[in-house]
């Protein structure tokens, strides 16, 4: 993996690249970078709500291939917010929002991520400028600057 920086020390990064959540799920996941998307998300099922020691959380299925059925990765998280989104085509639906620590090459950063249903959707997640902004540039002409073994970085 090459790091490549803007001249003001931003990493570039392509239209498409592999991000995973030390943490939360160990297979690198192909994202959309988008810049025209606020919030991220990540495709979820099966969603669960509990509470524990007084805190909600959500547990919920997640499957990192695109077009695929596995692997298929049981998830428990905190849930930071529950809000209302706008979706692409204009609908709107209420999310339960997650923080989880995203890694894409060497970054490794906090992010909010919200869950919802993207089986019809080209990629299993979407990273949205709030998860981009003061760290990453978008070159997009280019996919997958940041490969995708994270294993060494």
């Amino acid at each position: 993996m090459v790091k490549v920086k803007s001249a003001n020390g931003k990493i570039i990064v392509g239209w498409r690249e592999w991000v995973t959540f030390p943490g939360l799920l160990d297979e690198a996941v192909k994202a959309k970078i988008d810049s025209g998307a606020r919030t991220s998300a990540v495709h979820a099922v099966d969603i669960q709500t509990f509470t524990e020691r007084g805190a909600p959380h959500v547990s919920f299925m997640l499957y990192p291939l695109q077009r695929r059925q596995k692997p298929a990765v049981k998830c428990i998280a905190e849930i930071c917010d529950e809000r209302e989104v706008t979706s692409s085509t204009g609908h709107r639906h209420n999310r339960y929002v997650i923080e989880v620590e995203a890694r894409l090459g060497c970054v490794t950063w906090p992010i909010e991520l919200t869950l919802a249903d993207r089986a019809p959707m080209g990629f299993r997640l979407l990273l949205g400028r709030q998860a981009l902004k003061s760290r990453f540039l978008i070159d997009p002409n280019r996919s997958f600057i940041s490969g995708r073994n994270f294993s060494n970085v």
